[in-house]
């Protein structure tokens, strides 16, 4: 297929990157906006785990602006102690080993779809989060609960089958539950008699799902890196081939040396958000120029 076959649209792909990931993306998405470049009005707008998050904030009202200055503004985060004693979902300890325990089953998987009904099942074991206190603290990060006009993607895995599943306006579901099954990196979370783990496990950044869109951007937190063989497809690149070979022209932008700096080495640590989304910011105004003539 030809550029000229594929609809004229624009997609914006926002893959998952922890607190760091979607402080970058925001600041970034910001740094853009105020050197001429406003990606929010995307035609279509792909959300996986802390992108998920970031798509709905874009999305519900807030300019690129206002979001940027309050992630400067918000009161300051303590850095977790090496024990984790700030949180098991920011602390350094519960992190390293909920990356032990993925890694030991991702070794173990066959393929990718061996890979997420064992994902399933282990958070299944965990438990399932069906009270309110996730929902809750993933409402309170959206700016609105209502998905917005513009075709919006949350991408997720359904725990009990490993099948890949993705969430939109028409599906039925209510946006802050669609988000808080992209995020849930642990237990299983519940909608409905549904039970749905990170849309990270679909695939790294989900790009794909753009298909059929003549310009694409992605931003991606972990620079388009992935824990899955190479060989399963779940890469950025492996993306990025499947959308140029269907005529979409592709941009990727990953995080510069400043944001790989302010990330650190545990991007679930709510105190690298302030500067992480600077680091963004930068790295946006800069680029903008350059973008502006592909986005256009």
């Amino acid at each position: 297929m030809h550029v000229s076959e594929v609809h004229s649209r624009t997609a914006l792909v926002l893959g998952g990157g922890g607190a760091a990931g979607n402080a970058w993306e925001l600041g970034l998405i910001a740094g853009l906006s105020w050197a001429g470049l406003d990606v929010t009005g995307a035609d279509l707008i792909i959300g996986t785990s802390a992108g998920s998050t970031v798509a709905a904030q874009i999305t519900g009202g807030p300019g690129p602006a206002e979001l940027y200055s309050a992630i400067l503004g918000a009161a300051p985060q303590p850095r977790p102690a090496p024990g984790g004693s700030v949180g098991a979902r920011v602390g350094v300890a519960p992190v390293a080993d909920h990356m032990e325990r993925t890694s030991r089953i991702i070794a173990a998987a066959a393929d990718a779809a061996d890979m997420r009904r064992r994902m399933g099942a282990a958070a299944l074991e965990m438990g399932t989060s069906t009270g309110t206190r996730w929902r809750d603290t993933v409402a309170a990060r959206l700016p609105s609960h209502h998905w917005p006009h513009q075709t919006m993607l949350i991408t997720a895995v359904d725990a009990y089958t490993g099948e890949q599943v993705v969430f939109d306006r028409h599906s039925g579901v209510d946006l802050v539950d669609a988000v808080a099954a992209s995020t849930s990196s642990g237990a299983a979370y519940a909608i409905g008699a549904g039970r749905y783990i990170d849309g990270g496990y679909r695939r790294n950044e989900n790009a794909d799902l753009a298909a059929g869109y003549s310009r694409v951007l992605v931003l991606s937190p972990f620079g388009g890196r992935s824990r899955h063989p190479l060989d399963w497809g779940m890469h950025l690149e492996s993306q990025l081939d499947e959308l140029r070979a269907g005529g979409s022209l592709v941009e990727t932008i990953f995080p510069d040396s400043n944001a790989l700096d302010a990330f650190g080495d545990n991007m679930m640590d709510l105190s690298t958000r302030p500067p992480a989304a600077r680091a963004g910011y930068d790295h946006g105004a800069s680029l903008a120029e350059r973008l502006i003539e592909f986005w256009r």
